[in-house]
């Protein structure tokens, strides 16, 4: 998958990507369709940053979604 292309598709994956690593318990309320390829950029950067660092303290996990659910519609 190519993720330097912003696509639906790519958001899609990188925010199923991100909950699953950040093991989210609400993940539900976070919907990929929330997500569009306006905010591409900031998505990859979150995502990038997740997929380097192996272990997330609460301060980390909450600032994340809190920068997530900046990014929603």
């Amino acid at each position: 998958m190519d993720l330097n292309q912003p696509t639906q598709q790519n958001v899609e994956y990188m925010i199923e990507a991100i909950k699953t690593k950040l093991r989210m318990a609400t993940g539900a309320a976070m919907q990929a369709s929330s997500f569009t390829v306006d905010k591409y950029e900031d998505l990859k950067d979150i995502y990038d940053m997740v997929n380097s660092k192996e272990r997330f303290s609460i301060s980390e996990v909450e600032a994340l979604v809190s920068e997530l659910g900046r990014l929603r519609v």
